[in-house]
């Protein structure tokens, strides 16, 4: 096996783990709840195919609604977060940049882009599936709030585990 295919499947059984079993029951107030395990989808590599990474996008959803006895809710938003990331790198990353940086990480990308990048997902994936919880507009206020809250607490778990595990982008 590859050692990128060793490393991702090493990285979602880790974020599974800390969604399911930390992060699961931390909530301040029932308001933000961090949804760490959306970190994998991230940091996938630039080369992965389409058609791929939304399959492994879903079972990750699928994997979490197990746990979280949500039906289809966290396939549905990371299948969504799959198809905006797709996007987004493809107007933010240049073709050439591909063979260049494998993947995007804090590291090689730098803290700007990979601050943007972290934080416009969460916030687009953190609104569609808080959204589709609650299925109301009689709510909206307090979805809101949930959305920005958790988001920011999404991006500050996402930050720090980039921060413990940098490393600097080698110059050629």
């Amino acid at each position: 096996m590859s050692r990128t295919i060793i490393i991702n499947l090493l990285r979602f059984v880790i974020v599974v783990f800390i969604q399911v079993f930390l992060l699961k029951n931390i909530g301040l107030y029932d308001m933000p709840s961090p949804y760490f395990y959306i970190l994998f989808i991230l940091l996938l590599p630039f080369n992965v195919p389409n058609l791929l990474l939304f399959v492994l996008a879903f079972i990750l959803g699928l994997t979490i609604d197990a746990f979280y006895d949500t039906p289809g809710l966290n396939a549905a938003a990371s299948v969504l977060l799959a198809f905006v990331r797709i996007l987004f790198i493809s107007i933010t990353v240049q073709k050439e940049g591909f063979d260049n940086e494998p993947e995007p990480t804090l590291g090689i990308m730098g803290f700007r882009w990979f601050f943007t990048y972290a934080a416009i997902l969460t916030v687009i994936h953190h609104f569609f599936l808080f959204n589709l919880e609650a299925f109301s507009l009689s709510q909206f206020e307090s979805t809101i709030s949930r959305v920005l809250l958790s988001s920011l607490f999404t991006v500050f778990l996402i930050l720090i585990s980039g921060l413990l595990f940098f490393k600097r982008k080698e110059r050629k």
